[in-house]
């Protein structure tokens, strides 16, 4: 194939014309949105795909949970590869094994099947945190949380609208199609990627283990990381417990056919506004503090969740307050750690998003036992808790920092190539 787009950088930072930014930019926001969809499919179809392949609807919430473990996988072992090999290739490579995934779900014939390539299904679709810090690497640096907050509005668009998609195919067509459809838009993003994606050779030029290992040394060495890592695993743990729960809840609830629960989770696509504004806030220096307000929000989502049960309207407020918490403070983070190093975003985001998604697998597989044990309630509960335990990290130590392109582990990690 032949390459449309030219590479736009001869090192490690780049920035892209104003034109060019603009159309990457829309790229990159739509790719993100579509492969991250693939972690979210799944939330909405556990009664149907509990009754279709015969076990129940606690045993089914671990799709969420091995899908979750695939893509954290993927965070540990693939993303850090984006410091490691030239970008668009690696992100169009690992969207072929997407699609292959993908269509093996589609027709997996018994749950234990369809279980273990869920595990694929999470593990290569970590795709959409390859193109994260890629944006971040062709931005100026004064519109860096600006750019970066645009593409990820695609991504929480991916996971919010993923649910109501999935839904809405389902009650036509059956739960499996939505999988299979996914399959044939992961192919066309290999095109559209390969064609209009600048190549970004990375400088790291050490081997695949030291690079791991690197990773490592990252979580180690930067305190600021650790902390925001762990903090935004609360945040994603009480999203996964509110989404993995909520369709239960309708259903059996309040008596929700399954286009319904689609509609409802539409509701949550209003927190997407929530990635511009705080990534404005992260640029005028406020996002330590605005960081802070969107944990509180996120505890306060949830009571109201608990607390509102009975009412629709409330639990789709619930549901919205929560989304523009959560991604607030994931925009707002980002900022800071992708400051931390110039030279090893990928890694860095390795760490970061890792963490999340253990957060949120831990989480979804809680909610299997909650649910069963106490109810939408006991859910609610446990999730409001979960970002009030981030607000006390933000008490207790730092979570900003001041930016630095290389540090010791960059030297260590950069020394000599390694097989």
């Amino acid at each position: 194939m032949v390459d449309a787009a030219p590479s736009l950088n001869t090192g490690d930072e780049v920035e892209a014309p104003a034109a060019s930014l603009r159309l990457v930019g829309i790229v990159l926001a739509a790719a993100c949105g579509l492969t991250v969809a693939n972690l979210y499919y799944a939330q909405p179809l556990l009664a149907l795909i509990s009754t279709s392949l015969h076990v129940s609807e606690s045993a089914a919430t671990l799709v969420v949970t091995l899908t979750q473990i695939g893509y954290a996988l993927g965070l540990i072992f693939v993303l850090p590869a984006g410091d490691l090999i030239e970008n668009r290739t690696l992100v169009t490579r690992t969207l072929l094994g997407t699609a292959l995934a993908l269509l093996l779900a589609g027709l997996s014939p018994v749950f234990g099947v369809f279980l273990a390539v869920s595990v694929l299904v999470g593990l290569t679709s970590v795709v959409a945190q390859i193109l994260v810090p890629f944006a971040a690497h062709l931005a100026p640096p004064a519109q860096r949380g600006r750019f970066v907050g645009q593409v990820m509005s695609g991504l929480l668009l991916g996971i919010l609208l993923a649910r109501t998609v999935a839904s809405l195919i389902a009650q036509v067509w059956g739960w499996r199609a939505i999988y299979l459809i996914s399959a044939g838009l992961m192919l066309v993003l290999c095109v559209v990627i390969r064609r209009v994606l600048p190549a970004r050779p990375p400088s790291h030029t050490a081997g695949y283990r030291t690079l791991l290992a690197s990773v490592v040394a990252l979580a180690r060495d930067e305190p600021v990381l650790r902390r925001l890592a762990l903090s935004q695993a609360c945040m994603f743990g009480a999203f996964t417990a509110f989404w993995t729960a909520i369709a239960y809840e309708l259903i059996n609830g309040h008596g929700l056919s399954q286009g319904e629960v689609g509609l409802f989770a539409l509701v949550g696509a209003a927190g997407a506004a929530a990635a511009p504004v705080a990534g404005r806030f992260a640029d005028r220096g406020w996002g330590r503090t605005a960081r802070l307000g969107a944990l509180l929000l996120g505890t306060a989502s949830m009571v109201l969740a608990a607390l509102g049960s009975s009412s629709l309207v409330l639990l789709a407020v619930s549901g919205v307050l929560l989304d523009f918490a959560v991604q607030g403070h994931q925009v707002m983070s980002q900022q800071v750690i992708y400051a931390l190093r110039d030279d090893a975003r990928a890694r860095i985001n390795t760490v970061y998003m890792g963490s999340v998604f253990i957060g949120g697998a831990v989480s979804s597989a809680v909610v299997g036992l909650l649910h069963d044990s106490s109810g939408w309630t006991g859910v609610a509960v446990f999730a409001a808790a979960l970002p009030l335990a981030g607000a006390i990290l933000w008490l207790t130590g730092p979570t900003t920092v001041t930016p630095r392109a290389v540090s010791p582990v960059a030297s260590a990690s950069s020394a000599s190539p390694t097989a």
